[in-house]
């Protein structure tokens, strides 16, 4: 069992060492925070109001210009048909043209206290939504935004009119709706596994061409129908609704990797083979392990208490690394599978604080809060150095779900101040004339005509949960269970027995599946998780003396028994893309707790390793030609550590022609022409050492690469040198370019393609001591410490085809 100091030793180390490998110069002092006193109750108040004023901006909009669309389009301020606006692919499944944005905000308005309001909604849903429509639907979103909307409209309705005396005509058509729509969504469930498909004909069922061949469907898609399904049968006494989910969930279950207990994201309905085998917390798979947990607790079924805590486990030993979830292959756990994270995982500590397990719940939040304040939401994915992998924002609910749990279970103000964060940001960028538009990239703020149903019935609603009390609330909370999509469904559904449908299975397992504890302190405790997240640079660990130990200024990369070594002491490479590795360090991998305590350590080393100030072996090259009539042009390049090295008076002369495709990732189309000349190829996509493979094997006499970053110039730069993989097979020089140098020798030879351009290097070496130049060095180092392809020596510089490697 690891200690505390020893976790939050690993955890301080891996972050570090995750800022300097990326060359990040983020340090304590400029992290963001917010403060941590208690919020008044004024406010307070005053956030919960805005937040329903938010509603209503939205909600609106939404029936003045788009009801009775399924969606609203904010920029455009109209609605969003299937079939009639621009179709946008497999992101329009999820539109019936059945009014969903109006179906999935029922019970918000019942949250927000708006009987009247709720009552003229029910109204218009009874008279205009239809479901006999010759439109193929996404199961999963239908049944939680359609089927579940419905049902807790229809459990609120009956709660109004016994609580209220108002709404006394209904008379459960919500409840008929909700089973019309079961019954169009079971065609779906008629495979030899009893996984659905993932899509359905709402008038035809199966039974049309275009899903004649379908074939496969996401884990969180299948596994995210009980819930509801289990509220209709329960509901209108039809049993065949909670039969077909629990012959979901039971094959699913039967499906997971007996050895790791994981899932994959990706399945073939039919013969039950895993199509992806990826296994995370995020896209594809989030809702499924929801829906075990919360299965348990609406249902009162001991199996998937069970089998929720045979996935936590897994979770925890394999694809929890401190606040981060790393994605693995099922089947392979201690293999990562990408090189981010998506915004979806963001559920996850909400899911935690309902399990229990309070401490990795505030951690991975604390995580999450970081991206958001780097970046002014949670960008759709982000890489493991809180880096945009994609830039979308879609105004989703997950983060502010969490806080909301969060700050149910521990009455820590941080996370009021946490929300009121994220409110004003959507305030302050997502709010338009006509509701709330998504972020098209956190970077630009650039807007996308989209508003999902989800804001209004998720988003809103936990923000105005947070900042309420429950004396402001018409029901009591306490009593209902979210799903997925954030309707209530009441915890008597569980009493009435599952006299619908009983089965005793007697499946494998062991008490061990319902002994796990989860320590839950209050109050002061998530201050002192995450104080060490937000100081995550400035920690250093206590040291221990090994005589045998492996140091990390003698770690050489293509040493097989070095590699070994690390391996043992709970270190991984994990590729993250464009030929970088990023060093892990688990307490879990290691050997035994005597290696992960060397592995911390050398860790550590990577770090100081990264901040020596040796001048690498490493000499500057220049890139030089004079056009008739000016003066000679010099522009400073970078380095590579494959090939020959121009050094002294070496220097190649010749005419440059630009390679095609620029970034010669794939076969070139202009080898002829590249014969005998230098080569101008565009950096990315692939490795430089492989680009430097397929022009030399064209003929060319060298190669420069140019940046593709705008406005990168070695001016506001750190130059790097280029790696190799280790192979001696490269014998041309190459030189690298930032794009502003870069774009006078671009302009010079589009202008004059018989300009002789001249390869040397830099003969003032004064330029290599400056203090800037020292930082660059010290980069290089940590890079050929990381990278797989980096040289024998250890130090050596060296640095990956990959934008991380600059400030």
């Amino acid at each position: 069992m690891r200690t505390l100091n020893g976790f939050w030793c690993f955890l301080l180390q891996y972050v570090a060492l995750s800022v300097v490998l990326s060359g990040c110069v983020a340090t304590a002092d400029n992290i963001p925070s917010v403060p941590t006193h208690n919020m008044s109750h004024k406010e307070r108040n005053e956030l919960k109001e805005e937040a329903r004023e938010m509603f209503y901006h939205a909600y609106r909009a939404y029936m003045e210009k788009a009801y009775p669309a399924d969606e609203l389009m904010p920029l455009s301020c109209t609605g969003r048909y299937r079939g009639i606006t621009p179709s946008r692919g497999d992101l329009d499944d999820v539109l019936g043209n059945f009014s969903m944005t109006l179906v999935d905000t029922l019970d918000t308005l019942v949250i927000l206290g708006d009987l009247e309001e709720f009552e003229r909604a029910v109204r218009l849903v009874i008279k205009d939504v239809k479901f006999d429509n010759d439109i193929i639907v996404s199961v999963f979103e239908t049944n939680i935004r359609m089927v579940g909307g419905l049902l807790s409209a229809h459990i609120l309705a009956e709660y109004v009119q016994k609580q209220a005396d108002v709404m006394m005509w209904y008379r459960g058509e919500l409840l008929e709706m909700a089973k019309d729509l079961g019954y169009r969504l079971l065609p779906a469930f008629n495979t030899s596994t009893g996984i659905p498909h993932a899509r359905v004909n709402l008038k035809h069922g199966m039974k049309v061409e275009a899903l004649r061949h379908s074939r496969e469907t996401c884990t969180a898609c299948a596994g995210t129908i009980l819930l509801e399904f289990a509220a209709l049968s329960r509901l209108s006494g039809e049993p065949i609704f909670e039969a077909k989910a629990h012959a979901a969930m039971d094959a699913l279950w039967k499906m997971r990797h007996r050895s790791s207990d994981l899932m994959g994201t990706v399945l073939n309905v039919h013969s039950g083979d895993w199509i992806r085998r990826e296994s995370g917390v995020g896209a594809g798979i989030d809702s499924y392990y929801e829906y075990c947990l919360k299965s348990y607790i609406l249902l009162g079924d001991e199996r998937y208490l069970a089998r929720f805590n045979r996935h936590y486990n897994a979770i925890m030993k394999y694809i929890s690394q401190g606040p981060m979830l790393l994605d693995v292959q099922m089947h392979r756990p201690h293999t990562k599978t990408r090189n981010f994270m998506d915004a979806l995982l963001a559920f996850w500590p909400g899911l935690q604080v309902l399990s229990g397990d309070l401490k990795p719940a505030v951690q991975t939040h604390e995580m999450l809060y970081q991206v958001m304040q780097m970046h002014t939401f949670i960008p759709e994915a982000f890489t493991y150095d809180f880096q945009v992998h994609w830039g979308q924002h879609h105004l989703r609910p997950e983060f502010i779900e969490s806080t909301y749990f969060l700050y149910r279970a521990t009455g820590d103000h941080y996370y009021l101040q946490a929300g009121k964060k994220a409110l004003k940001a959507l305030q302050k960028h997502a709010k338009v004339p006509c509701g709330y538009a998504a972020v098209n990239d956190v970077r630009t703020g650039k807007h996308e005509d989209r508003m999902d149903s989800y804001v209004l019935s998720e988003t809103f609603k936990y923000l105005y949960l947070l900042f309420s009390d429950p004396s402001d609330l018409l029901l009591n909370i306490e009593n209902f269970i979210f799903t997925t999509e954030a309707h209530l469904l009441p915890l008597t559904l569980g009493q009435l027995g599952n006299h619908t449908f009983n089965i005793k299975e007697h499946e494998e397992g062991n008490m061990l599946d319902f002994m796990r504890s989860c320590p839950s302190p209050n109050k002061l405790f998530p201050e002192t998780v995450r104080r060490p997240l937000r100081d995550l640079v400035t920690g250093v660990c206590p040291r221990i003396s090994s005589a045998k130990r492996l140091r990390a200024a003698d770690f050489q990369a293509s040493n097989a028994d070095h590699l070994r070594t690390v391996y043992d002491m709970g270190i991984t490479m994990v590729s993250l893309g464009e030929g970088k590795v990023q060093l892990l360090h688990s307490f879990y991998n290691a050997k035994s707790p005597e290696d992960a305590e060397r592995g911390l350590i050398f860790m550590q080393e990577m770090v100081e390793l990264s901040k020596s100030n040796a001048i690498p072996k490493t000499q500057l090259q220049e890139v030089s030609f004079q056009r008739s009539g000016e003066e000679l042009q010099v522009l400073k390049a970078g380095p590579s550590h494959f090939g020959p090295e121009l050094t002294g008076d070496m220097s190649i002369s010749q005419r440059a022609v630009f390679a095609s495709p620029s970034k010669v990732c794939t076969s070139l189309k202009n080898s002829k022409e590249l014969k005998g000349k230098i080569a101008i190829l565009e950096r990315g996509d692939c490795t430089f050492v492989d680009k430097a493979r397929r022009v030399q094997s064209a003929g060319s006499i060298a190669a420069i690469v140019y940046d593709n970053t705008p406005n990168t110039s070695i001016d506001n730069q750190q130059m790097f040198a280029m790696s190799g993989d280790g192979r001696d097979d490269v014998k041309i020089p190459v030189v690298f370019l930032f794009t502003r140098e870069a774009e006078v020798l671009l302009a010079a030879v589009k202008s004059d393609p018989n300009l002789e351009i001249t390869l040397r290097a830099v003969k003032e070496l004064s330029d290599l001591h400056s203090p800037e130049s020292t930082n660059a060095h010290s980069q290089k180092k940590t890079e050929s410490a990381r990278t797989s392809s980096s040289s024998s020596s250890s130090s050596s510089s060296s640095s990956s085809e990959s934008k991380s490697n600059k400030p």
